[in-house]
């Protein structure tokens, strides 16, 4: 069987070779790039198409937008992040843009062994002692999510929460859509019913997040 094709992005040179050095006397891997920014990780999945690309985190660039490009241009590629981030969100946001695995830098040698193994496999591995906190994460995100989309605007609903984006008042928003000022205060009051708002501020914000979420159109 041939060796797993590594590649390793990190800005800290010396950790670059530690991990290159942990491999090497692992057997069964083979460096074929390494590289110090979020560009790097593009860079290398099309040029080099390693097995296994190990990346950092923390490092100029935005690594996460890379990390999803990386994976369009070599799409059997598996991303293993190597981080010393605690942060349950940028643990989220590196598997929602295709990480297979996150492990934290101080972990024993043995589990980036193991994360590699589990990513060439399908799976998914994240650091034990830190997965609950991850899970919890992407949990919470879901049920946002969910909320989110049983909230519908209707077609009416979504124009006027447009003008307020807009800046515009009750009377321009009556005299733009052809409608009394009272049946626009009628809106906005079954609009704050349904996102759960106070005023006509938070209902722009609501409606932002709803947008976030679902697409980049709010549904009608």
């Amino acid at each position: 069987m041939d060796d797993c094709a590594i590649a390793i992005v990190d800005d800290h040179p010396l950790m670059a070779e530690g991990i290159a050095s942990i491999l090497n006397r692992r057997g069964g891997f083979r460096l074929v790039a390494t590289g110090k920014v979020a560009e790097d990780v593009y860079d290398i999945a099309e040029r080099h198409r390693p097995d296994v690309l190990v990346v950092d985190l923390n490092m100029p660039g935005d690594i996460f937008v890379s990390t999803s490009r990386a994976l369009a241009a070599s799409p059997e590629m598996k991303i293993v992040v190597f981080t010393a981030s605690t942060s349950a969100e940028h643990a989220v946001k590196a598997l929602n843009a295709g990480a297979s695995a996150y492990v934290l830098k101080g972990s024993a040698s043995e589990e980036l062994f193991d994360a590699i193994a589990a990513a060439l496999r399908g799976e998914v591995h994240i650091t034990p002692v830190f997965a609950a906190k991850v899970i919890g994460a992407l949990q919470s995100k879901a049920l946002e999510k969910r909320a989110a989309e049983k909230i519908r605007l209707s077609a009416r609903e979504d124009q006027i929460v447009r003008l307020l984006l807009c800046g515009k008042q009750n009377r321009e928003i009556a005299r733009t859509l052809s409608l009394s000022e009272k049946t626009v205060k009628s809106y906005m009051t079954n609009l704050m019913q349904k996102l759960n708002v106070r005023n006509r501020l938070e209902v722009v914000i609501a409606a932002q997040k709803i947008s976030a979420r679902t697409g980049p159109d709010w549904p009608n």
